[in-house]
């Protein structure tokens, strides 16, 4: 909405921000290198899982981006 719409008025504010979710990507990324440390076969093939989605959001987002043209 800030893109679309930088006009209008932000009634709320986040608590903390941006310390709150620098902390919490912090913590994300200690509990990804926890795992690929303790588990590295298990916590691989969750990894390689998440990073197909990569391509398919690309495709994706390329499908929306030429059905708007």
């Amino acid at each position: 909405m800030r893109r679309k719409a930088p006009q209008n008025e932000r009634p709320y504010r986040t608590f903390g921000y941006p310390v709150v979710p620098l902390i919490y990507i912090l913590l994300a990324l200690l509990l990804v290198i926890d795992l690929a440390f303790l588990k590295p076969t298990t916590s691989g093939i969750g990894y390689l899982l998440v990073l197909t989605g990569i391509p398919v959001f690309l495709i994706w987002r390329r499908s929306a981006a030429s059905k708007q043209t």
